[in-house]
């Protein structure tokens, strides 16, 4: 089983700063594309960034120039770095990998994190 544990979630001023984690452990080969999705209430799941295991990233636009992913593949940790946060930021950030596992590759989701951005 691979799970995946996030923290660095919290309550921000618009302008602001937060920095989350997201560690994979368990029993798994190798992890390939990592990434951060977010849900805000009342809206479907979107992604936010994707990053591969060679550092290949990808953003949604609405956050491209204010938020970088990064990875430690010896950690088997991701990161997201969010900078000039805005209210329209609040949401559930999800992380997700998708691990290789003898006979099985497939895509985990972490729990969530809650991110709030006052105004």
């Amino acid at each position: 089983q691979v799970q995946l544990v996030e923290s660095g979630g919290g309550l921000v001023q618009a302008g602001g700063s937060l920095r989350l984690s997201c560690a994979a452990a368990g029993s798994f080969l190798s992890i390939d594309n990592m990434g951060w999705h977010r849900q805000a209430p009342g809206k479907r799941r979107e992604l936010v960034a994707t990053i591969t295991s060679e550092g290949t990233t990808n953003y949604a636009g609405s956050v491209k120039g204010r938020f970088t992913i990064s990875r430690d593949n010896a950690k088997n940790t991701v990161y997201l770095q969010m900078n000039s946060l805005k209210p329209e930021d609040t949401a559930v950030y999800y992380c997700n990998a998708y691990a290789r596992r003898i006979g099985l590759a497939m895509n985990y989701w972490g729990q969530g994190t809650q991110v709030t951005v006052s105004s």
